[in-house]
């Protein structure tokens, strides 16, 4: 049972009902105190720092080509199409990104490619293919995001298949609650991403969210950690899915899914969706591929 609230704030819930609430610390549990909630906070592990720029460069390689492994073991690949970058901690204008027609589940650290502004390969592994698609999203989202470390793109089934719709997914279970009010819908297709400008446009869409559905495309999202912008996409693969399913059962009886109240899904969302908690719920992903494939990424 949650602790008694030292406040009696109060918020309306969808049904109407006045239920207590905190003063927006995470975790956002009615009856939560901030007190508590930060205490909580507390405890949680976080990502290393380092204050070495090449020390970070190698163990972020690392972790760049676990998150290639996972996106394997989900089969979010589809022929030679897909890309993850990481920003460059040493030349923060560059970027990491896998090499051109290799495939996810056998990307190692040192297969990785190092690409500058300009788009050119200036260090990496026997292969330095670019796939100019990822070069154009990619830059663009890293040069207009900062705070942007990895982002990440596939042709994932349920998200492409979502992205067909043109429309934002519904905070229909608690997991999409981190998308809340936090993803766009991109509603253009020119083709493959060849073109400069269509990069822009694609990062200009997705402004300050941490994901874009790209219309007749597929999935794009972003983290301030390689594991953050790997959970979101993983995560929001399955909302499409589990949106999809829910959509054609709830027609088949004439019916609509029920969507999760704005008061609900904003508290929920403060627990689940932020940077922090997308670095901590992604970290177990890698753990798995570490112990699967003992390692061996790291070559």
């Amino acid at each position: 049972m949650a602790p008694h609230a030292e406040s009696e704030a109060t918020a309306k819930a969808s049904n109407g009902a006045e239920v207590p609430v905190n003063n927006g610390a995470a975790p956002l549990e009615p009856g939560v105190t901030k007190k508590i909630a930060e205490g909580k906070q507390m405890t949680f592990p976080r990502p290393p720092k380092f204050t070495d720029k090449y020390e970070e460069r190698e163990y972020l390689k690392g972790r760049l080509a676990a998150a290639f492994r996972v996106f394997g073991k989900y089969g979010f690949d589809e022929g030679v199409a897909g890309h993850i970058t990481m920003r460059d901690p040493v030349d923060p204008h560059s970027f990491w990104v896998n090499p051109f027609g290799k495939a996810f589940s056998l990307i190692n650290k040192s297969d990785l490619s190092l690409v500058n502004h300009s788009g050119e390969v200036i260090d990496g592994g026997e292969c330095r293919l670019l796939n100019t698609a990822a070069f154009m999203i990619h830059s663009a989202v890293h040069e207009a995001r900062p705070d942007v470390i990895c982002a990440a793109h596939s042709h994932s089934i349920y998200g492409r298949t979502w992205c067909a719709l043109g429309r934002p997914i519904k905070t229909l279970t608690q997991d999409a609650c981190a998308f809340h009010n936090d993803h766009v819908v991109y509603d253009s297709f020119n083709g493959v991403v060849l073109a400069e400008k269509e990069g822009k446009d694609i990062a200009a869409a997705l402004g300050n969210k941490k994901a874009a559905l790209l219309q007749n495309h597929g999935l794009l999202t972003v983290g301030k950690t390689i594991e953050e912008a790997v959970f979101w996409f993983v995560s929001l693969e399955k909302c499409c899915h589990s949106q999809l399913m829910a959509e054609a059962a709830a027609a088949s009886r004439g019916e609509t899914p029920i969507e999760i109240g704005e008061t609900e899904a904003k508290y929920t969302y403060n627990t689940i969706g932020s940077a922090q908690a997308g670095w901590f719920s992604g970290k177990p992903l890698f753990d798995v591929i570490h112990k699967e494939t003992g390692g061996d990424y790291l070559q």
